[in-house]
């Protein structure tokens, strides 16, 4: 009986040590307990099968901060996705090495485990496919995972920290975007001012953002729906075109007439932080995108039924962009922020 369970464990261990990905280990590295907010969507695909774990978060937030993945060593992650900006930054395009300029606006990472698309094309679907787009993109970070991998598998606390998170002080690829996945899959931010109106916890909206939540659910909500504020979809709202790029939005991905200049809807948490607006930040304000939206927004065949069945804007009062804008900033979720 002994050696009949001695064998068994024999054939398991060889099965275990032919495998070329180490499942990080349970009893030394356990999941990190996240605080699902109530209301939110269901997690993603990819969040399921990368559960973010201690070490793992550990070694992914170390590797957003450092400045060796980009060829020159003058930026990371966190240049461009800044904690006080929502961990996005204020430029109107990102800015990579050499100040070179990229083709939009820096997103937000906030909520990312309840996404289904990423980019403002939606051209990644899993979250450990998007860190190496960064690295290698000429205009961000302009190295390669190669060449990243160099630079860091000597030293001692990668070494250690692969160790803990993946078994083994091996620095590959996979191991590297499933640690950032980790990291960004717990920035969730669901402590506004709105969330704790909702949450009954003694706030209540003043009289001039009550009736800014009231405009925005009769004006705004069919876009900027769910408790994320965003339904995900890709849209083309008629936002003025940068003339210096050959843009095309998500036609970009799909190569469908009907999706050009369709941009995936950003969600409104955080907003006040995120300025400028727009994919390529054509709007300095909040103001400016509402004023916009009320003066006429630019024709297209594909342009949001929400604008063309309304003569291409969406009519707003002076009092309803004060209001709306006092609204939106209630979502302002000032501890993830650090502000």
């Amino acid at each position: 009986m002994k050696k009949g369970v001695s064998i068994l464990a024999i054939f398991i261990l060889l099965i275990s040590c032919n495998n070329d990905y180490y499942e990080p280990v349970s009893y030394d590295n356990p999941q990190v307990s996240l605080n699902i907010p109530f209301g939110f969507p269901e997690l993603n695909n990819s969040v399921k099968s990368n559960m973010p774990t201690k070490y793992g978060v550990e070694l992914g937030e170390k590797l957003f901060q450092d400045k060796r993945l980009s060829a020159d060593n003058s930026i990371s992650c966190s240049s461009c996705h800044i904690q006080e900006n929502a961990f996005a930054d204020n430029n109107a395009q990102a800015v990579g090495i050499e100040n070179r300029l990229g083709l939009r606006n820096v997103p937000a990472i906030q909520n990312m485990m309840f996404l289904n698309f990423y980019n403002w094309d939606g051209n990644i679907l899993q979250l450990e496919n998007q860190p190496l787009v960064p690295i290698i993109t000429h205009e961000e970070m302009g190295s390669s995972i190669l060449e990243v991998i160099g630079k860091i598998k000597t030293d001692l606390m990668y070494r250690d920290l692969f160790r803990k998170a993946f078994g083994d002080e091996t620095v590959t690829a996979e191991r590297i975007y499933k640690s950032i996945a980790q990291y960004e899959y717990t920035l969730i931010s669901a402590n506004s001012k709105y969330d704790r109106v909702k949450r009954n916890e003694g706030e209540v909206f003043t009289e001039n953002e009550a009736q800014g939540y009231q405009t925005f659910q009769q004006k705004c909500a069919s876009c900027h729906s769910t408790e994320l504020f965003t339904d995900q979809s890709f849209r083309n709202i008629g936002f003025p075109v940068n003339p210096n790029t050959n843009e095309a939005g998500r036609g970009r991905v799909t190569g469908l007439p009907g999706d050009y200049m369709s941009f995936r809807v950003p969600s409104l948490r955080n907003v006040e932080y995120t300025a400028p607006y727009g994919s390529f930040g054509q709007f300095p304000t909040l103001r400016a995108v509402l004023d916009y939206f009320d003066k006429g927004v630019l024709d297209a065949d594909n342009l949001d039924p929400v604008f063309k069945n309304n003569g291409n804007k969406i009519p707003l009062s002076e009092q309803e962009k004060t209001n709306l804008i006092l609204f939106m900033k209630t979502l302002s979720d000032r501890e993830f922020a650090k502000k």
